[in-house]
């Protein structure tokens, strides 16, 4: 890590002079990357705060021959401490004590990003604000009077457009003046109901009886700085009203700090309890609830001397009629599965052209290839270059149109802001299943990819939120999936029925995670779960230049695994499928496609799909089928891949692989191997990632084997079923 960025992970040093620290923060959307992008520029690297895994970027710029060393702390909606990035951003600004905090304002969602700014204000921190996004403000009809807001708050206000570089100067000159003109003590604060009021001066009073005031200020800083000599920083450590206040919100990680600090917490913890109730009973509500409310009363009547929205009170209503409709209690749900019914619907109806344009493309390359290669010469290398690598990667990179147009209309959906209001009508199912309502983010996610949902997890504020969640992601249809989908259901379903075939094996997943999900929380993982806060993002017109940024940066981790992971893994299977030959006389007097079965059989896959036979059989799945499915342990797009290289006709058969399947399957043994796919067998990758994030590889098996058992036991009734019904 750069010396200049020490403090950013809590530890600062007292040796040599350093650069000043900025820390950067705001809520999510905001614009606060596109800000640490612009005072940055290049000069910035990521790493994972320590102990956590969330990551905290750092950048550096100089200004006026002064070097300034910029942590852009993870995006939060406040300092409440439920989630790990409320406690990095919380921790990093209490420990590593910034020169600066510059909060990242949305100008265009002023009343809810200022409720951070309020809890930056109760720390007492050396604040500014940096009002981004203020030509959309303006566009959308609100008038800020940044002078006055700034008197009102007490605060120097910087208006910026990240996206066009605007303001940035500006920007940089108030954190210099900020730090060459110390920190100003501000008059404004919070003032909450006397209720409130009279209970957090008798905590803090009890605080300053039992640690003294340089107590509570000592104990909640770096401990490395306490050999400091002061400085006029000292100031910005939390007092005795903070801790209070953090108290009455029953914040988990300051009443652990405090009663290792306290030789008695008991009685001290008993009259926080007893305030917390007085609060409880006044109000009818829990106290974190009305403090939050004095808050937003707070913000209220400041935006209203210093905001003029009268102009953008069209704009809110048009808004307000959309969410009417898509938002409903009733038809809000029948709506989301319209719009993933016609994604669906669209992905096969436009990509097909492209996919057979694709699949006549390799088809051809084979053949000429296959014509070109020299007679007599070494028949193994042939088939490794035909079968292995174009029948494998080449049976994979056919679906190509089909992710990106999938992709493409995810990404539309999710930059048109509908998306976020998707996860608020799915909040009441899933408080219902004893998940959190932001459970719905990394399983959107993991319609693309399993990993970064596993990833996305980190949102949630508990640990049983997040467990739960990630044990029953992969059952969202990855990314990876859609091969096999696009793969099978053109092979076996009708035209008019491969939109709601798709359709209904996502669906399937969905339900199956919904269920898992809450037999999950009322067994393993019973607790209550965290609120709900999620901010509706404004309705925006998506622009062509993040639609293509998205779409072509998932076509590109596809590419790049094709001609990386997959065609490793084909070669690989290409191997086993061919190796041990069987002994020259048995192949006597049989033709070719006789000689491709009994090599095929005789081989180290073929073997191993032999011996599981007797277990698969049930389900409807012959050695073939199990020798695909070896592959797809190291990533699901490799199935397709193994399907091609086993199910190779030989030289000169011009049969494709969806005919050869046609021939030996049906469509319920079709619709068998799909759901089985789709609930089993997790890549090695996401058990990776499950292992990593949990912090134990239990879990990684317990995912691994349970949905292995649940695929087995879902698909095996439904085969028999099937059958029964002369499917």
């Amino acid at each position: 890590m750069d010396r200049c960025c020490e403090k950013s992970v809590g530890v600062v040093a007292c040796t040599a002079p350093k650069p000043l620290v900025v820390a950067l923060a705001g809520n999510p959307n905001s614009g606060k990357t596109t800000l640490f992008n612009a005072l940055t520029g290049s000069r910035q690297h990521v790493g994972n705060y320590p102990g956590v895994t969330v990551e905290t970027k750092q950048g550096r710029f100089e200004h006026h021959g002064r070097e300034v060393c910029v942590v852009d702390l993870p995006g939060t909606y406040s300092l409440t401490a439920y989630s790990a990035e409320e406690l990095v951003a919380r921790n990093f600004l209490i420990e590593g004590r910034p020169d600066v905090v510059v909060d990242v304002i949305d100008a265009s969602n002023l009343e809810r990003n200022l409720y951070l700014a309020v809890q930056f204000l109760e720390l007492g921190v050396p604040l500014i604000l940096a009002l981004n996004m203020s030509d959309l403000a303006e566009s959308r009809g609100f008038a800020i009077d940044v002078p006055r807001l700034s008197a009102l708050l007490g605060v120097p206000i910087v208006a910026t457009v990240g996206c066009k570089s605007q303001g940035i100067e500006s920007l940089r000159d108030a954190m210099m003046a900020m730090v060459d003109e110390g920190v100003v003590r501000r008059t404004v604060s919070v003032r909450y109901d006397p209720a409130i009021e009279t209970e957090l001066d008798r905590i803090a009073t009890l605080l300053e009886q039992t640690l003294g005031e340089d107590g509570c200020r000592t104990h909640f800083h770096c401990r490395e700085c306490g050999r400091c000599p002061s400085s006029p920083r000292a100031s910005t450590r939390p007092c005795s009203r903070w801790l209070a206040v953090k108290l009455l919100e029953h914040d988990e990680e300051v009443m652990q700090k405090l009663s290792q600090m306290l030789s008695d917490p008991e009685p001290f913890f008993s009259a926080v309890a007893e305030a917390s109730h007085a609060v409880e009973t006044h109000f009818g509500d829990a106290p974190e609830m009305a403090i939050a409310d004095g808050r937003y009363r707070f913000i209220a009547r400041i935006c209203h001397e210093a905001v003029n929205r009268t102009a953008a009170e069209h704009r809110r209503f048009l808004s307000d009629r959309i969410d009417a409709v898509v938002t409903h209690r009733v038809w809000g749900i029948p709506i989301f599965l319209g719009m993933m019914y016609l994604v669906f619907w669209l992905t096969f109806t436009l990509g097909r052209p492209p996919m057979e344009w694709l699949e006549s493309l390799f088809g051809w390359l084979g053949q000429t290839i296959a014509g070109f290669w020299p007679a007599g010469s070494d028949a193994a290398m042939k088939s490794l270059v035909v079968d292995g690598v174009l029948g494998g990667v080449g049976g994979v990179l056919v679906f190509l149109p089909n992710i990106l147009l999938l992709f493409l209309a995810i990404s539309l959906l999710e930059d048109s802001g509908y998306m976020a209001r998707a996860a608020f009508l799915t909040d009441r199912l899933m408080h219902k299943i004893g998940l959190h309502g932001k459970s719905f983010i990394p399983m959107l996610i993991g319609f693309g990819c399993t990993v970064p949902a596993i990833l996305g997890t980190r949102v949630l504020e508990n640990r049983r939120d997040r467990l739960t969640t990630m044990l029953v992601l992969p059952l969202m249809s990855c990314g990876a999936r859609l091969p096999i989908y696009t793969l099978l259901i053109p092979a076996f379903f009708p035209n008019v029925w491969q939109g709601p075939v798709l359709w209904l094996i996502y669906l399937i997943g969905i339900a199956l995670a919904v269920v898992l999900a809450k037999i999950l929380r009322t067994s393993v993982f019973r607790g209550e779960s965290a609120p709900f806060v999620m901010e509706l993002p404004p309705y925006r017109m998506p622009t062509l230049q993040s639609t293509l940024l998205h779409v072509g940066e998932r076509g590109w981790q596809f590419l790049r695994k094709a001609g990386t992971l997959i065609l490793a893994v084909s070669v690989v299977l290409w191997f086993l499928t061919m190796y041990p030959r069987p002994p020259a006389e048995t192949l006597r007097g049989l033709d070719a496609d006789q000689a491709h079965g009994v090599e095929l059989s005789y081989s180290a896959a073929g073997r191993l799909g032999h011996w599981l036979e007797p277990v698969m059989r049930p389900i409807g799945f012959d050695w073939k089928t199990n020798t695909a499915l070896i592959g797809a342990v190291a990533a699901k797009e490799v199935f397709v891949a193994q399907l091609g290289i086993v199910h190779a006709l030989g030289e000169g058969d011009s049969q494709s692989l969806r005919e050869a399947l046609r021939r030996e399957y049906t469509p319920l043994q079709a619709f068998c191997i799909m759901l089985f796919c789709l609930i089993s067998l997790p890549c090695s990758a996401t058990l990776i990632a499950v292992a990593r994030e949990s912090g134990s590889w239990r879990w990684a098996a317990v995912q691994l084997f349970g949905l292995t058992a649940l695929a087995y036991g879902l698909t095996f009734v439904v085969y028999h079923v099937g059958r029964a019904l002369g499917a």
